[in-house]
């Protein structure tokens, strides 16, 4: 049985297939390769998937509905006539279609997939999109970040030299810039950054709320049929904007004809706003990597979105190079979930494919704070394992009491980027008992180990005692059996060892100290700040951060030792 790719999009979605040459993109019973991801409810009851229903967004409004993607991971109830759904059920109906489509052209049963989502989700995101899989019959052991399939679409593993690739997708409704390195045939994640509520559909709705404002209108002024007719002109008014100087919005109000002049100048007024948010994103990914702008090797875009030439100048602009976009921008997800697909297979065309990822998000705990007048004061974040950290990783942290005589510590897993707890999201939980003695006297230690399956294993151990205890958050799609999460995590236990304890650190450390010994006067000095920043790196557990300074130290010490035949 073949595994398909899908791109789950916010307007549109995408099915491909590897047919062992290469990935290709299948086209549904309307023969078209975009289907769009719109629900609607007929009068007797029937499920229509795509172009229908995207008619019908028109006709029966009130029976049909777009964007849910945006709300996925939500518990919003979407209501469509009399039926209610959750994000994640319309989103099965669209991964259905995909699937049935697939099984027609393929001719043989379609059980598992690949299926993409934007970086930036969080673990209440994915775990929805699994479970819409689910619920549409589909296996998923694993999601492909949307910007390392269109990596794997643009051949970037193919490069002969090492490079940097500024991966931009803003698709219609999520917006995702990813940092890829590619070095000795694996290609790394260094660092990703985004908009889940920024995308092609928000342009749209800047031209929509234009074209109301300037006939003293307001959204309630418009039936739900006139504002889908006026929302299909400001979509149509955006494509032309990459071609023409000027075009006119005419729709109906209340049985009046209303006309609307856009022009090319007022467009990129209305969208300013947009565009500086796209902004941001670019630079944190790029400042997370630690890399400017001239070590970008080539700028990739992809998204429907990205069709719209203003995007590819602020792009440009921003990274200071000029992108580009040979693979249909539409297609390229796709193509990179079928190459996944493939790469699970083990297909022997691809067996020299190595792929990395990072946290998209950090995860930490929750501790407390000394206030005023002594007292304490909880909800502060403490992060362990911090974004666009190259995963699998394991890192530990030492916590102390804080009250006379207390007996547990509660450990809360949280996931976030903010300072305060409450405004990230909780994951997990675990309560430790330590021994009554005065503040401060007893610590546990607090391990983090992460992997690319999405298995999250918090271990804390009270150090007085040696007493172990831990939780397992499976943040993959539940395919794992307690013993496959068990054989995994065994796996990792090399990645547990404190980097000042691995054996090549050691030596390059004792090697250090042997040079410190043997010098005087400024070179003593200088080597004693090479090896206190080597220390403080190995603090981190940051195996990415710690290999780069490794490799500068002993670099140093070899120059040292050619540099004096006494030493």
């Amino acid at each position: 049985m073949a595994i398909i790719g899908i791109d789950l999009g916010t307007s549109n979605s995408v099915v491909a297939y590897w047919d062992g040459k290469e990935a290709k993109v299948i086209k549904n019973n309307l023969g078209k390769t975009l289907t769009p991801s719109v629900i609607s409810i007929d009068e007797n009851g029937d499920l229509h998937v795509g172009e229908i229903a995207r008619e019908r967004l028109i006709s029966h409004p009130e029976y049909s509905v777009a964007l849910f993607k945006r709300d996925m991971g939500t518990k919003k109830r979407i209501t469509l006539g009399s039926h209610t759904y959750l994000p994640e059920e319309l989103s099965s109906f669209v991964i259905r279609k995909l699937k049935e489509d697939a099984e027609c052209f393929l001719k043989q049963e379609v059980n598992e997939a690949v299926i993409s989502v934007p970086a930036y989700f969080n673990d209440q995101q994915r775990r929805a999109t699994k479970r819409a899989a689910e619920l549409s019959g589909l296996k998923v052991e694993r999601l492909i970040s949307e910007p390392t399939a269109a990596a794997l679409s643009y051949g970037l593993h193919n490069q002969h030299e090492d490079s940097n690739f500024l991966v931009f997708d803003l698709g219609g409704g999520t917006f995702d810039v990813s940092i890829l390195e590619k070095f000795s045939g694996v290609i790394q994640v260094r660092a990703i950054a985004g908009d889940n509520y920024l995308g092609g559909e928000d342009f749209t709705n800047a031209i929509f709320e234009y074209a109301l404002s300037s006939q003293d209108l307001d959204r309630s002024d418009l039936t739900k049929s006139e504002e889908q007719i006026l929302l299909k002109q400001s979509e149509k008014a955006k494509r032309l904007m990459n071609n023409s100087v000027e075009t006119d919005l005419v729709f109906t109000v209340n049985n009046t004809e209303r006309i609307t002049k856009l022009t090319r100048q007022k467009f990129e007024i209305i969208i300013e706003e947009l565009a500086l948010r796209l902004r941001a994103p670019i630079l944190r990914a790029m400042n997370d990597a630690h890399l400017s702008s001239n070590e970008i090797d080539a700028v990739v875009l992809v998204g429907g979105a990205t069709k719209m030439s203003i995007i590819k100048k602020l792009v440009g602009k921003i990274v200071g190079q000029i992108p580009f976009s040979v693979v249909d921008p539409d297609h390229t997800v796709a193509i990179g979930t079928a190459i996944q697909a493939a790469l699970k297979e083990r297909d022997e065309n691809l067996k020299e494919i190595i792929l990395t990822d990072v946290c998209p998000y950090t995860l930490g705990t929750e501790i407390v704070k000394q206030v005023e007048n002594g007292h304490y004061e909880d909800g502060y974040y403490y992060p362990i394992i911090e974004r666009n950290t190259p995963i699998p990783v394991s890192i530990v942290r030492r916590l102390h009491t804080v009250v006379d005589n207390q007996t547990s510590i509660v450990i809360n897993v949280y996931q976030g980027e903010h300072r305060l707890t409450k405004d990230n999201l909780k994951i997990g939980e675990i309560n430790v008992k330590v021994p009554p003695a005065p503040a401060g006297e007893e610590c546990i230690d607090v391990r983090y180990t992460y992997d690319i399956n999405g298995i999250l294993e918090v271990e804390v151990t009270t150090v007085s005692t040696g007493i172990k205890n831990r939780i397992i958050i499976d943040q993959s799609s539940g395919d794992l059996s307690l013993e496959e999460i068990e054989s995994r995590l065994q796996e990792l236990s090399s990645i547990k060892i404190h980097p000042r304890d691995e054996e090549n650190n050691q030596l390059l450390i004792s090697r250090a100290e042997r040079l410190y010994e043997e010098s005087l006067g400024d070179k003593r000095k200088y080597i004693e700040q090479l090896l206190d920043r080597f220390e403080r790196v190995l603090d981190t557990q940051r195996t990415d951060i710690i290999k780069d300074v490794y490799l500068q130290l002993e670099r140093e010490l070899d120059l040292m030792e050619r540099g004096n035949p006494f030493l």
